[in-house]
């Protein structure tokens, strides 16, 4: 639950789902965008949660809580800022499925949703259960926000107030990053 929450507030103030109503409307085929969009990102939350299961024993539980905290200081800090607007990828002539795949995978890489998903991977005493689990549900927060960006395209996205929903959410991820890593540190 942590994860599909963490990715659902992460990607409403990400680029990823701009790209996805890019595309979808580009494309005019918002299923295939979807199911592109769905395996890059099910790809990319699932490496992130290898990489925690991975580093998650090799650290102490306040280890644990402290990587998480900065995981959710650093998605808020960066959504405290305006994003630039993703590459429309108007030259790739791989087709839809392709395009979207390739175009999705390589803007999340390494995004505030895998870091959160990573870190959270991290801090389960389960080498396999809860990384999978947080992959399964980081993927699905995810495309909680991109199918419908995807489906409204890139007209409707205009219309809505990301800088204020950005600046929402990094207030939120900055007091429980906080909150958390002051008690990692055992200041509260």
């Amino acid at each position: 639950m942590a994860a599909f929450v963490a990715a659902l507030l992460a990607q409403a103030s990400d680029r990823t789902p701009w790209l996805t109503a890019i595309l979808s409307t580009r494309f005019a085929r918002p299923g295939t965008v979807i199911l592109a969009t769905a395996i890059a990102l099910a790809i990319g939350n699932g490496i992130a949660a290898v990489g925690g299961a991975l580093i998650g024993p090799r650290i102490s539980p306040n280890a644990r809580d402290l990587f998480l905290a900065l995981a959710l200081m650093s998605a808020g800090g960066s959504a405290l800022f305006a994003i630039k607007p993703p590459d429309r990828l108007s030259g790739w002539r791989i087709g839809a499925f392709m395009t979207s795949l390739l175009g999705v995978a390589i803007l999340a890489a390494g995004d505030r949703t895998q870091f959160i998903t990573l870190a959270i991977s991290a801090r389960s005493p389960s080498p396999v259960l809860v990384p999978v689990l947080a992959a399964v549900g980081a993927t699905i927060g995810a495309l909680v926000v991109n199918i419908p960006a995807i489906i409204a395209g890139e007209d409707v996205r205009r219309k809505l107030p990301i800088p204020a929903i950005r600046v929402a959410i990094g207030i939120l991820f900055l007091i429980v990053g906080v909150v958390l890593g002051l008690g990692a540190i055992r200041l509260i």
